[in-house]
């Protein structure tokens, strides 16, 4: 049994498609419903409403035959590809619905937009910004779930398509969502912000990453601050107080903007490092032991926090939700075996990079700190001084040995030869293995940082073992 979101031939009147049906839902003339969505034919519930994408390298219009066999109920597909891909008899054959649109990811955006209108009493909550973003969802919904019913995307389903399937989520109980909005290229996050029409929408920071899409730090800025553009009078942004952006972001907003930051909370009596183990916050009289580490989690969380009070929670909320939150995968996680690796390698970019190293470097460690570090991805024309930069900062860390991965690196290893720092440079993730299992000891300190696509957790069984991860 399932149960619908909504009327396959509501959602097609909704955004003005066409409608095909040959289900075998139908009841004197109306369709039935979906009871999900889904963008890949391998993961079909039944009852599902499948949306054909057209990728880089792959067509979901191959794959909608593939689809109605594995129980969805109806796909959205493009119209100019009916014939190609004989689409109508597919449908037919199956006894299934087609919606047919001009273009699938429109129509995906358009269908979460026309299902979300369905919830008008839900508080939507939108955050966005050049790194942060995951967190301070995730401490958010931590303190906002202790006392409202809260739903969120998963993980970090931010883009074009995720925050759309997100927004699937959503169900008649949901008091508050909370969805983060990610970009690599121009106008995304307008799309998806029109989808998500925030009533509370935050900006973490502002900083380099994905400026290879963009060109310049500005043209960031313009886009990410696209997320206020669907604002209305009663609705509030939050800005980060000491950005050096935070002026140009707050001008021309709609809305009732606010800024937000360590000084911003009389609440916020004091914070102190707890090194590995996070910090102690003491709020309202109340000491809360925050378990992720370095100043950037504690940014995060006070991010979350100006979200929090903006929801109206209670004090004990806030101390509860942040005492319950756990690193998630690959941002500052710690892991205890044969050595002790902090594995912050989910992503990087200039400014995460240098903040990982600022809190290692930060730290009381009687063994010795080695730091591992890859390419920062993303960063187009500015790579090579962007690298050389981390280069310098790297020949001014207190790590003991310095092991570089990847060939946008070259630039800071470079910098690293004239400044007399001990260091390794490979293209080789084997040989990086190897480089570090013969070199590491039980009492050493190993950040893994950089960015997504060189994969430094492939490290970890041989820092740790396998079966000593904590």
């Amino acid at each position: 049994m399932y149960s619908d979101l909504m009327g396959v031939a509501e959602l097609s009147l909704s955004i003005g498609a066409r409608h095909f049906s040959f289900s075998k839902l139908t009841s004197g003339g109306v369709s039935g419903g979906f009871s999900s969505v889904s963008v890949d034919s391998r993961k079909i519930d039944k009852g599902a409403l499948f949306f054909a994408l057209e990728g880089k390298t792959c067509d979901g219009h191959c794959y909608v035959k593939e689809a109605f066999d594995a129980g969805a109920c109806a796909a959205v597909v493009n119209g100019s590809k009916l014939e190609k891909f004989d689409l109508v008899n597919a449908a037919k054959n199956a006894g299934k619905d087609l919606i047919v649109v001009e273009n699938t990811l429109k129509g995906l955006q358009d269908s979460a937009r026309v299902y979300l209108e369905k919830f008008p009493k839900l508080l939507k909550i939108g955050i966005t910004g050049s790194s942060g973003k995951t967190t301070t969802k995730e401490i958010a919904a931590s303190i906002i779930s202790c006392e409202k019913n809260t739903v969120m995307n998963k993980g970090n389903l931010n883009s074009e398509t995720g925050l759309p399937i997100s927004v699937f989520e959503v169900r008649d109980h949901h008091e508050v969502g909370i969805f983060e909005l990610g970009m690599n290229r121009r106008n995304e996050i307008s799309e998806i912000a029109f989808v998500l029409k925030p009533n509370i929408a935050l900006i973490t920071n502002i900083g380099t990453s994905h400026i290879e899409y963009f060109g310049n730090k500005y043209e960031i800025l313009k886009e990410k601050k696209c997320i206020f553009k669907f604002l209305k009078n009663n609705d509030v942004a939050l800005i980060p107080a000491k950005d050096e952006c935070a002026g140009e972001l707050a001008d021309g907003v709609t809305g009732n903007v606010k800024f937000y930051g360590m000084d911003s909370f009389g609440e916020l009596e004091s914070t102190s490092s707890l090194g590995l183990e996070g910090s102690r916050i003491v709020w309202a009289g109340e000491k809360i032991d925050f378990a992720l580490p370095g100043k950037h989690s504690l940014q995060d969380a006070m991010a979350a926090v100006a979200i929090a009070k903006e929801v109206k929670v209670s004090n004990n909320a806030i101390k509860q939700g942040l005492e319950a939150v756990k690193p998630l995968f690959g941002r500052g996680e710690i892991l205890k075996g044969r050595t002790t690796v902090i594995r912050d390698c989910y992503n990087a970019n200039p400014e995460s990079t240098a903040g990982s190293i600022e809190f290692c470097d930060s730290l009381d460690w009687s063994g010795r700190k080695i730091y591992v570090i890859a390419d920062m991805l993303e960063l187009g024309e500015h790579s090579f001084s962007a690298h050389r930069k981390l280069g310098s900062i790297l020949s001014d860390s207190k790590a003991d040995k310095i092991f570089l991965f990847g060939s946008e690196i070259t630039a800071a290893a470079d910098y690293l030869s004239g400044a007399g720092k001990v260091f390794s440079h490979t293209n080789d993730i084997n040989e990086l293995s190897r480089a570090l299992d013969s070199y590491v000891q039980t009492t050493d300190l190993v950040l893994l940082k950089g960015s997504r696509g060189r994969a430094l957790e492939r490290l970890t069984g041989m820092l740790t073992g396998e079966n000593n991860v904590s």
